[in-house]
Formats: C-alpha cells, structure tokens, sequence
C-alpha cells in the first residue's frame, strides 16, 4: 500500500470513530438544549428578553 492508502483508511477510521462517538452522545446533548430552552438560554450565556 502506498501512503495516500495508508491515510486514506487512517482517515476513514477517525472519521467513524467520530461518527460513532456524536451517535452515541446525541441523546444527551438533545436533552441539554431542552434544558437550555426550558430555563431560557441560548448557548453562549445571552438571555432572551421578556
């Protein structure tokens, strides 16, 4: 194999790792911009005015 073989597949196994990992933790960073929501937040510490 030839080097742009070489990481060409090292790239491909980062990238699914990375895939599999956001995958995991999708659930939880839903339920964090619900909470987010709930309480008023926009990411970044700036409230909405009432």
């Amino acid at each position: 194999m030839t080097a742009k073989h070489v990481l060409a597949a090292e790239a491909a196994v980062v990238g699914g790792l990375a895939l599999a990992l956001l995958v995991k933790e999708l659930p939880g960073i839903v339920r964090e911009i619900r909470i987010w929501r709930m309480v008023g937040l926009r990411p970044g510490g700036v409230r909405q005015p009432r």
